[in-house]
């Protein structure tokens, strides 16, 4: 039974209520979480306020910089145990998992640098007066972490928080708490003063919307759902705070005619099957130019032929799926676009020795997908790809931009021009250019354009997100 961690203390739900840990690679239950609420919350906001007021709001950024980096330390110094715990937590591949948490460990490396670089400036002003501009500390801020990549994305939101001074609450997902849980051992013994980190466990709709909505929180970041999303932007709103939204999407792979066939194919395969496609930036659209859709396709279709599904002990290119819901929502994607005549270009396989109870899915190319099918606009999340066939530069471009998402795109071309006029004009956040995603890309500022949210994380951007400025106008006379 694991507790909550609250102002440096481990405690259970008041009413010791309890949640199921459950294995996605068999279904069976293997642990158990507090079920915590709206009284946990508010203790967990009240620890963050005292330790602004206490040792941790008074440490410099060069101290909180090296509490940063030994938190870094501590993970990789652990980080075979956390790669295990959270392959077994999110059913991802070991291989994948042991990534996620070298990730983990760069985020605290990298903010731990950065903490005391944040610098301010001074602003050329009338006579007689010094203008300064500092930059501070937002207060305490709320951090709901998704179940896809616990340990990452723990890092990349909470990593820069610390770093400027901020006092954190973190809502893990009720489906992977256990790794969040873990970093905080991790992180007292790294020497981060009580109330500085504080992870309150239990359902979205009662500890997640308890925390977005307390009056005692300075910043919301969210990870999520359109849906959620929205509520989450509302209670910001209400309390006049800021928020950081990133609510997925629809990414596309532009391949033109002069695309290295050779290089593209195991990296666009691997974009949609990596984490089993519950990747917001998963590269669920393949448009392909039309001179060599046949071609192309024929050689994507031999390589997701080759994708196999296991446990994560079994190491394999793609794991079970989260969760029930998951599974059938992937699912019904799959089974209404087989009964529209979508033409199913090629499947992976589920390992024949793979537990019966285990949330797995065939990993599925279609193609060629009408551009108004479901397949084509709407978030799959799982481990099913879409292919497109386009005409020119103009189409493609059309056809990238033509979804609510905008969050990461590729670009597959030899042409400079081209490569330069199609990342201009495709809206994303993030654009590829032969090639797809960053290992972790601690350093790159990632965020979304419209459906897919707003604010910036990762890179020197994300401290902005988690404070503020101050303009100091002295006068002192000429």
């Amino acid at each position: 039974m694991h507790k909550m961690f609250i102002g440096g203390n481990w405690l259970d739900a008041r009413d010791g209520a309890t949640l199921p840990v459950i294995n996605p690679a068999d279904g069976q239950e293997f642990a158990r979480i507090p079920r915590g609420t709206a009284h946990e919350v508010d203790l967990a906001v009240k620890a963050a306020r005292e330790a602004l007021s206490g040792p941790w709001g008074k440490l410099s950024a060069t101290e909180r910089g090296r509490i940063l980096m030994k938190i870094g330390q501590q993970v990789m110094d652990h980080a075979e145990e956390l790669a295990q715990l959270e392959a077994r937590d999110t059913g991802k591949p070991l291989t994948t998992a042991r990534n996620d948490i070298q990730v983990l460990a760069r985020y605290f490396e990298f903010y731990g640098s950065a903490a005391d670089k944040v610098h301010g400036e001074v602003i050329p002003f009338v006579n007689g007066h010094t203008v300064t501009l500092v930059r501070e500390r937002l207060g305490v801020t709320a951090h709901i972490i998704p179940w896809n990549y616990p340990a990452q994305m723990f890092g990349r939101s909470v990593g820069p928080a610390l770093a400027m001074g901020n006092a954190a609450v973190v809502k893990p997902a009720e489906d992977t708490s256990l790794s969040t849980l873990r970093i905080a051992e991790l992180a007292t013994a790294a020497g981060l003063p009580p109330g500085a980190l504080n992870i309150v466990t239990g359902l979205g709709e009662e500890a997640g919307a308890a925390l977005t909505a307390h009056p005692g929180i300075n910043y919301i970041s969210f990870t999520g759902s359109n849906e959620v999303g929205a509520m989450v932007q509302a209670a910001a709103a209400k309390n006049a705070v800021k928020c950081t939204l990133e609510l997925g999407g629809k990414s596309p792979q532009i391949v033109f005619d002069d695309v290295d066939m050779e290089r593209a194919v195991p990296i666009i395969v691997r974009a949609i099957v990596q984490n089993a496609g519950q990747t917001c930036t998963a590269g669920s659209r393949l448009l392909v130019q039309e001179s060599i859709y046949d071609e192309f396709l024929k050689r994507v279709a031999e390589r997701f032929a080759q994708v196999k599904v296991g446990t994560p002990e079994m190491d394999f290119d793609c794991g079970p799926v989260m969760n029930p819901a998951q599974l059938k929502r992937v699912n019904r994607y799959i089974d209404e676009a087989r009964a529209a005549g979508i033409p199913v270009l090629a499947e992976g396989s589920i390992a024949a020795d793979a537990p019966k109870g285990g949330y797995f899915v065939k990993p599925t190319l279609f193609g060629p997908v009408p551009r108004t099918a479901k397949l084509a606009c709407e978030e799959v999340f799982g481990p099913v790809m879409a292919a497109f066939p386009f005409k020119d530069e103009a189409d493609a471009i059309a056809l990238a931009n033509g979804t609510d998402y905008g969050l990461l795109a590729a670009v597959w071309t030899e042409n400079g021009g081209r490569q330069q006029r199609v990342a201009k004009a495709v809206q994303a956040g993030q654009v590829f250019i032969n090639g797809y995603g960053a290992g972790g890309g601690v350093e790159l500022p990632f965020g979304g354009t419209k459906r897919s949210g707003h604010g910036r994380e990762k890179g020197f951007l994300a401290l902005e997100d988690v404070s503020t400025t101050k303009t100091i106008v002295l006068y002192h006379g000429e």
